[in-house]
């Protein structure tokens, strides 16, 4: 079974600090530690999943070659890392890096090969997609168009002019490594002609400059799943950069950004929304329609509703993805001030004011004033 993506496992970004991962890790390891779950294989296994991700991630050169190379760069049971011993295999995983300080112990006359032979995969690439909330919650089908690099037709792929070959380095004699002595240290570094590849184009081709690749533009179509929240990433399997050397081509990662709503504020599943009203409609109650991402809706305003009051509108959120049943719509009713009164009307406030002499039609003012009393008491 494929390993999952480290950064997936812990539910982090790519670009998270070692603060992230510590608590990205803390969370995990609490909740499928095996002393929490005896007998539960599933949980162990993830509880090793964790681990292993957070190990790789926290370690700066490890996470270096992952993010280079993938779980190649860090697997020494990986494909290509044979050889004479595990220094050998260690070498061609990580290239040039320590390929100069170990390339002898892979043996043989003229180092071993160096970078030439060595295969890896593609870099993934990411793409930042920026959605509606109605997307969000309804799903959504759009193309992308995103840089890619694709072999050159007119070389194909060789990097040498059309009629005219690569030929073998001379400097190197096609091994990709040159071997240096200094008194008694015999060093092996990379070849200064070919760097690494056994190979030189002394003809190159004009349309890619002998690199053997051309950057184009490609457009995928990319299916946003209804109900995806901000922050979330779409994977779409082989559509990074192209291996090297035959190797596998990395992932593109589509981030999912939510643009803020003018009505709306999501909370997981859930939405809020303010909804103004009236001093009447608030003193003496009503019908009051609020929005919802599938129309509109009613609420029955009791007389006497207070500023701030919340309704519930179940089922009317959205679906996560990875939720059985919406979320619910919460409308928090603020009362609107008047503005701008005319004289007339403000005297007719004045004499509403003065006519609510008994205390039962404001409760909440008669309260706190005898609170303020008691407070300011001797």
């Amino acid at each position: 079974m494929a390993k999952r993506d480290f950064y997936e496992v812990l539910g982090v970004a790519k670009n998270a600090s070692d603060d992230d991962l510590k608590k990205a890790y803390r969370k995990l390891a609490m909740k499928y530690h095996p002393d929490r779950n005896p007998g539960d294989k599933t949980a162990e296994e993830k509880f090793k999943e964790v681990k292993e991700a957070y190990e790789i991630l926290t370690d700066a050169k490890k996470r270096e070659a992952y993010d280079r190379f993938g779980h190649a760069g860090v697997d020494p049971n990986a494909a290509g890392m044979g050889g004479q011993g595990g220094m050998g295999g260690f070498a061609d995983v990580f290239g040039d890096i320590f390929g100069d300080i170990f390339g002898g112990a892979r043996g043989g006359g003229g180092g071993g090969g160096g970078g030439r032979n060595s295969v890896y995969r593609g870099a993934d690439l990411r793409y930042a997609m920026e959605i509606s909330l109605e997307q969000a919650a309804s799903g959504h089908a759009t193309e992308i168009r995103v840089p890619s690099w694709e072999s050159c037709d007119t070389c194909k792929g060789t990097g040498a002019k059309p009629g005219t070959r690569p030929e073998t380095c001379r400097t190197c004699n096609g091994q990709g490594a040159v071997r240096m002595q200094q008194g008694f240290f015999s060093i092996q570094q990379t070849c200064p002609t070919c760097r690494g590849q056994g190979k030189t184009i002394p003809d190159p081709c004009r349309a890619c400059d002998g690199v053997g690749r051309v950057k184009r533009n490609k457009t995928l179509e990319v299916k946003i799943p209804a109900g995806i929240d901000d922050g979330m990433r779409i994977r779409s399997a082989g559509n990074g950069e192209p291996g090297i050397n035959g190797g596998p081509p990395g992932d593109l990662y589509v981030e999912i950004r939510v643009r803020e709503h003018e009505v709306f504020k999501r909370d997981g599943d859930d939405l809020h929304c303010e909804v103004p009203i009236s001093l009447v409609t608030a003193a003496l109650g009503g019908k009051v329609q609020i929005p919802t991402l599938g129309g509109k809706a009613e609420i029955d305003v009791p007389e006497g509703t207070q500023s701030g009051k919340q309704f519930r509108l179940r089922g009317k959120g959205i679906k996560g993805i990875r939720s059985s049943y919406p979320g619910d719509l919460y409308a928090h009713l603020v009362l609107e001030t008047p503005v701008r009164l005319t004289d007339a009307q403000k005297d007719l406030l004045r004499q509403f004011e003065a006519s609510l002499t008994d205390p039962k039609h404001n409760p909440k003012t008669r309260s706190w004033m005898d609170r303020v009393k008691e407070f300011f008491q001797p």
